[in-house]
């Protein structure tokens, strides 16, 4: 296990990862803030779904998921339609526009990712990718340990 002062230096890392995360938001289209990107990229990920499992997904409540639809829908990025198990509720897709959207979005992060890291190998960038998907699965468990002081 690592001692504490790895941790501490973690988390000054994830700290100043916000600017990072920052940088790569200003590469999204002026039309397309982050929070619509992410409705877009995970209907890209996850297919069709209704507003629910949307919501689940964004870890934000209902009211906030149906801004968020509402201003994807009103640019024709994705449409929404009856679920035939239940009428009440609505399937959500991405349209040919929308998909159109998450590509470019896509190809925009990419091109950053790929001016910023273009002195590392590609070992260097594999390991990378490879622990932050672990750092990510250690997190997706929902195991949440009770924090000692």
């Amino acid at each position: 296990m690592a001692e504490q002062a790895q941790y501490e230096e973690l988390v000054r890392q994830f700290s100043a990862f916000g600017a990072v995360k920052r940088e790569m938001g200003r590469t999204l289209p002026s039309d397309c803030p982050g929070a619509s990107a992410a409705v877009l990229t995970l209907l890209a990920r996850h297919g069709e779904m209704r507003m629910s499992k949307l919501a689940e997904l964004l870890a934000v409540d209902m009211s906030v998921t149906s801004r968020h639809v509402a201003h994807v829908a009103e640019r024709g990025w994705i449409e929404r339609s009856p679920d035939p198990a239940d009428k009440r509720s609505r399937i959500l897709r991405l349209t040919p526009d929308g998909e159109d959207r998450v590509r470019e979005m896509s190809r925009r992060t990419t091109q950053l990712l790929a001016e910023r890291l273009s002195d590392w190998t590609d070992d260097e960038v594999a390991q990378l990718t490879r622990l932050m998907a672990r750092l990510r699965a250690s997190f997706d468990d929902c195991r949440t340990p009770a924090i000692t002081q």
